[in-house]
């Protein structure tokens, strides 16, 4: 499955601006506070909380700031304000994308995500017309300290996960959508180090561009980024 970008995304989020850094923890909190107030504030039994945590600190967000807003919105008795909405299209060039957005303002949402589509030379389409190229899949990011190799990839493979790759100072591991917390607790309790864990959409076949075509893709992935109702962007851009 290489090509996997989510983690190439995180990375570069590490290297933002302070201001930029500063709208991502607020998008990360949005999270944290619609998880807490969907399944509760405890990630043992809570595991979009538990996700959501994961991504928090995987994204430098300080520990401090993650238990002040569970503790708000556990103790808070209004509803959530916000939903969950997944856009689709197409990129320049072809690439599929798919965006999740987390909104107080679906006009809003939409209207802005048309337009940077249609700007960044692409389209924005109906649900279901990149989807299918799609298939939900757990990830989980390890460590790779780089000893012991041999036995974290004999507990991989022991875990049920389906593959897995090296990249960088990580170890990327895919697994089936509903073996993804067995694996992930098969992992936690061979005390490997957890860097982030999500359920992502991983795409079935990737497209591959000349570096030329894959920055006009990039520039439109970044703006949808940047945008603070967007929750995650996916594609199939290798």
């Amino acid at each position: 499955m290489s090509g996997h970008s989510k983690w190439n995304n995180i990375k570069r989020k590490k290297e933002k601006t302070d201001s930029q850094r500063a709208k991502i923890f607020t998008k990360i909190g949005r999270e944290l506070s619609v998880a807490v107030k969907e399944g509760g504030p405890d990630p043992e039994i809570n595991s979009k909380l538990r996700d959501c945590i994961s991504k928090a600190k995987s994204n430098n967000v300080p520990n401090d700031n993650i238990e002040r807003i569970i503790k708000k919105a556990a103790s808070s008795t209004d509803g959530s304000e916000f939903e969950s909405i997944t856009y689709e299209g197409y990129g320049p060039h072809g690439v599929a994308i798919i965006v999740e957005t987390l909104t107080d303002n679906r006009n809003r949402t939409a209207g802005n995500l048309r337009h940077y589509f249609s700007k960044y030379g692409g389209n924005l389409g109906s649900t279901g017309c990149v989807s299918f190229m799609f298939s939900p899949k757990g990830v989980i990011i390890l460590e790779n300290s780089g000893e012991n190799i041999s036995q974290v990839e004999e507990d991989i493979i022991n875990s049920g996960a389906i593959d897995f790759e090296t990249e960088d100072e990580n170890i990327i591991i895919y697994t089936q959508k509903e073996y993804y917390e067995q694996v992930y607790s098969f992992l936690k309790n061979k005390k490997h180090n957890i860097i982030s864990s999500e359920i992502e959409m991983i795409p079935d076949n990737y497209t591959e561009l000349t570096p030329e075509e894959s920055e006009k893709v990039d520039v439109l992935l970044e703006i949808l980024d940047e945008d603070e109702d967007v929750k995650n962007v996916y594609h199939n851009l290798k």
